[in-house]
């Protein structure tokens, strides 16, 4: 298992909603929250691998957000 800790341009908790059903479907990603009080908005998630790291990250962009 792989914790990640990305910054992100999440900025409320609609933004968590828009995102949240592609991050559930990803495969791989087991956890992940996102730290709305941070201010990097800091998404935390427990991955299997890299490759899984790279679908989360394509993931947001697809709902209009970055990771990085």
């Amino acid at each position: 298992m792989i914790k990640l800790e990305l910054k992100t341009n999440i900025k409320c908790n609609g933004c968590i909603a828009a995102v949240k059903p592609g991050l559930d479907d990803t495969e791989g990603l087991t956890r992940w929250e996102v730290d709305l009080s941070d201010p990097d908005r800091k998404l935390t998630a427990e991955v299997e691998s890299e490759e899984v790291k790279e679908s989360l990250i394509k993931t947001l962009e697809k709902a209009g957000y970055k990771a990085w």
